[in-house]
């Protein structure tokens, strides 16, 4: 048992993860979030992964370049090459406590914004979201957590779907002050 949501189709050889087919990046429904809540469970547990994009995103594309890029994106060459550029490991991540959730997001370049997610809406909102959800089963609480969140670009919302995107980083790399 790999620990990855089975919703994406893949192949799990030591470290490396192998998509059956590329991922829909359009952000229009619950293929997207499954998508991005594959890679995010990927990066948190530290494995490398090869997978493919397909579909234009609906939403800013600079909103996953804290994921593991693609191999290739079929529709957007530029975006891949400013995805790949963009890119590093634990740019952005929670770590978990009782009763918060503690969020480093370093995805643009020269700062470093900590979040806690203390309140109780966004907090369980923020863990809900884990699972991708369509954000019509979510009650006015926590939707309205849902567009703060957003707001802060801590959650992907589009195509009636939402899912988290800070990964819990669960495997550091040695040493991990290189982070």
């Amino acid at each position: 048992m790999s620990g990855l949501p089975g919703a994406v189709p893949h192949r799990l050889t030591g470290r490396l993860v192998e998509t059956a087919g590329p991922l829909d990046l359009g952000g229009t429904g619950r293929g997207t979030a499954e998508a991005v809540a594959f890679l995010r469970e990927c990066q948190g547990l530290g494995l490398r992964v090869d997978w493919r994009a397909t579909g234009t995103p609906s939403y800013d594309p600079a909103l996953l370049h804290h994921l593991p890029p693609p191999a290739r994106h079929l529709s957007s060459p530029d975006e891949l090459t400013a995805w790949r550029a963009a890119y590093a490991y634990g740019v952005l991540h929670h770590r978990r406590g009782p009763d918060f959730v503690a969020v480093l997001d370093r995805r643009e370049r020269g700062t470093a914004a900590r979040l806690t997610l203390d309140h109780p809406a966004l907090h369980d909102t923020f863990l809900r979201l884990l699972e991708p959800t369509p954000v019509d089963a979510l009650d006015p609480a926590r939707r309205e957590a849902l567009g703060l969140l957003a707001a802060e670009r801590l959650v992907l919302a589009a195509g009636g779907w939402a899912v988290s995107l800070p990964p819990r980083i669960r495997r550091w790399p040695v040493p991990c002050t290189a982070v």
